[in-house]
């Protein structure tokens, strides 16, 4: 049994307990495991798109130079700008809005109490749900798809603040309450915000992601961006430009992820 353990997942974590040089051959290890999926993925990719005309199924080649047309021309860069037009305005304002909800119901008992019968009704209805009304508020623009992708920030950040404020560490509140850390306003702003702040940029995190799907589909209903450009170039049977446009979302997605986690490290290094 023991031996199973040593030449498993305790292997590993002996790894990279034993210092720096062994960490970075650890990393080398699963850098090359990465590698060895992606080529593999890309070969699956190619054999698959070799028998089907590109309009069904254009291969890794097609898909490269594609990107490359985009990228050299320019238009690539414009139309994600036109994203994040929309996108930036609705990730900051449904994070904001949602965290500064979740936290003041989870803490104000009262406002729990009046707010969560409706919350419990609006809750349930997925962000795309409401296109309609936002092409018939704001019409086919960036003001309609910003909405969109507030609400979905707002209600993932949502539940992670409240969840967070409500887990909030009771011994920590008395131990505040001792050093003389009096008033409801002073608690959240010293202990309760700082205590649930894991889960808080949880909800960000997660809200950076999700929105960029969101985004996309708001804009496949005709608001300027790299979701317009997806579905016209499907419609025009240039499906390798549509993928060129979907892999450079996904690495949009990847850097604003990592810029996050950047945050989120730094943000929580008290805790270490």
């Amino acid at each position: 049994m023991a031996t199973e353990f040593e030449t498993g997942e305790g292997t590993d974590r002996g790894r990279e307990s034993a210092g720096r040089p062994v960490d970075r051959e650890w990393d080398f290890v699963r850098v090359r495991r990465g590698a060895a999926g992606t080529v593999a993925f890309l070969g699956v990719w190619w054999a698959a798109a070799s028998t089907q005309p590109t309009y069904l199924l254009p291969g890794p080649a097609e898909v490269g130079r594609a990107l490359q047309a985009e990228t050299v021309s320019g238009a690539l860069f414009v139309h994600l700008g036109q994203s994040l037009v929309h996108y930036l305005p609705g990730v900051v304002a449904g994070v904001t809005a949602g965290a500064a909800l979740g936290i003041a119901m989870g803490w104000f008992r009262w406002l729990d109490d009046v707010l969560t019968p409706v919350v419990r009704v609006l809750r349930p209805v997925p962000p795309l749900a409401w296109i309609v009304f936002a092409i018939i508020w704001f019409g086919l623009g960036h003001t309609g798809a910003a909405f969109i992708v507030f609400v979905g920030a707002f209600w993932i950040t949502f539940y992670n603040a409240y969840s967070g404020v409500e887990n909030a560490s009771r011994d920590l509140l008395e131990v505040a309450a001792t050093l003389g850390v009096d008033g409801e306003y002073r608690l959240i702003r010293r202990v309760v915000v700082p205590d649930a702040m894991p889960e808080l940029l949880t909800g960000v995190r997660t809200s950076v992601g999700q929105c960029w799907m969101m985004v996309i589909a708001a804009e496949l209903f005709g608001a300027p961006g790299v979701g317009y450009e997806i579905i016209t170039s499907a419609n025009n049977l240039a499906m390798e430009r549509s993928v060129a446009y979907m892999l450079a979302i996904s690495g949009v997605f990847l850097a604003s992820d990592w810029c996050v986690r950047r945050l989120e490290a730094r943000l929580l290094r008290w805790r270490a």
